[in-house]
């Protein structure tokens, strides 16, 4: 009886040692740069790379937005400047934190995050790294019918609705006239060239036949600056970061899906037509809201997706991350403009575009055409 016992005892921890018995302490193997989390019986990959990549970038956002909060013409420590920012310090460090810095500061946040993730969705819609709002139009779009609310009815809040529907304009007339943002992405950018230069004519041709008053109010949205931007633009641009953000990132991870054919998304289960419908709507009204509050800020769009690219890796969509960087940027920007010439201050528009411009001729030439036909 005894031996027979021992027997069993170690048939079952023979069994329990095998491989091909399964354990409670066996995971199934995980891709390469993901970690498995387990907890109440339920598990979820977590990629790295994204993750560290992230949390690295908004650390250097904080640290950015504190230099501009400290800097100015009465400087502070950046600490005392984030402390300010949340009503904790002398009266005078409050005031002049959160009624002059503070405003800017959220105005920059808000632009620069909105032309990431427009840039995100048309670069990843349209297969090539050129195409963003600044490229297709959507930007001059925007511009010029802000500029004309501006120069025939001056109202608060009409910028921003007109920004939108130039931005929806210049996206339909490029998408109907480039035949879709998906397999025919030069073609979509060729078009899209050529309707922001159009855009772009009628824009100075309003400005030059317009009042010296209406003009001088309307020029700010043709070079891209940050100072004494209105406040309800600012709501409402930060209302719609509020929805598109998460419809983007939703839309994002559809998105991925398109790198194959369209007859294999489709199979995949991904309305095709639909998500590239539903990829425009958010990257025009992410775009016409930035211009509407900063105007037409050229080279965030195009530089804050590549750099969310290389943070977090090829594998996902990194909206979020390129949120982050179009804010940093937008930030770095607006800092450099107002402390480099100082106490002349140089538009945030014209910094990105000395900035961007050797970014741009650089991706121009490291960027090998697609065969579309």
């Amino acid at each position: 009886m005894t031996s027979t016992v021992k027997t069993a005892k170690a048939a079952a921890a023979k069994n329990a040692a095998s491989p091909d018995t399964p354990s409670a302490a066996t995971r199934p193997p995980t891709p390469p740069g993901t970690r498995l989390l387990a907890l109440g019986g339920r598990s979820v990959l977590v990629p790295v790379r994204p993750l560290l990549g992230g949390a690295a970038l908004l650390l250097v956002l904080v640290a950015v937005t504190a230099v501009c909060l400290a800097v100015g013409e009465t400087n502070l420590d950046p600490v005392t400047a984030l402390r300010a920012a949340f009503g904790d310090g002398t009266a005078r460090d409050v005031l002049l934190v959160e009624k002059l810095r503070l405003p800017r500061a959220e105005a920059a946040l808000a632009v620069g995050a909105a032309l990431g993730v427009a840039g995100c969705l048309m670069q990843t819609l349209a297969q090539n790294r050129l195409a963003t709002p600044d490229t297709v139009g959507f930007n001059e779009g925007a511009t010029a019918f802000a500029v004309a609310s501006v120069t025939g009815v001056a109202t608060q809040l009409l910028p921003s609705a007109a920004a939108l529907v130039g931005a929806a304009t210049a996206a339909s007339l490029a998408f109907a006239l480039g035949g879709g943002a998906g397999r025919n992405g030069y073609r979509f950018l060729v078009v899209g060239l050529g309707i922001g230069a159009v855009f772009g004519a009628v824009t100075n041709l309003m400005l030059s036949r317009a009042a010296i008053d209406a003009a001088n109010s309307a020029y700010a949205w043709t070079v891209g600056t940050l100072n004494s931007r209105d406040a309800d633009a600012v709501g409402l641009l930060l209302l719609g970061l509020l929805v598109c953000l998460p419809a983007a990132v939703l839309l994002g991870r559809r998105l991925s899906l398109l790198r194959f054919s369209d007859a294999v998304a489709t199979g995949l289960g991904v309305r095709v037509r639909g998500l590239r419908v539903g990829v425009l709507v958010v990257a025009v009204v992410c775009a016409g809201l930035a211009v509407a509050v900063a105007g037409p800020l050229g080279m965030i769009a195009l530089a804050a997706p590549e750099a969310a690219r290389r943070i977090a890796g090829p594998r996902c969509v990194p909206v979020l991350t390129s949120a982050a960087a179009g804010a940093a940027f937008t930030l770095l920007a607006d800092l450099l403009g107002r402390t480099v010439l100082s106490p002349i201050e140089v538009p945030a528009g014209l910094v990105t575009a000395v900035v961007g411009g050797p970014y741009l001729l650089w991706l121009l030439l490291t960027t090998r055409p697609r065969r579309t036909a």
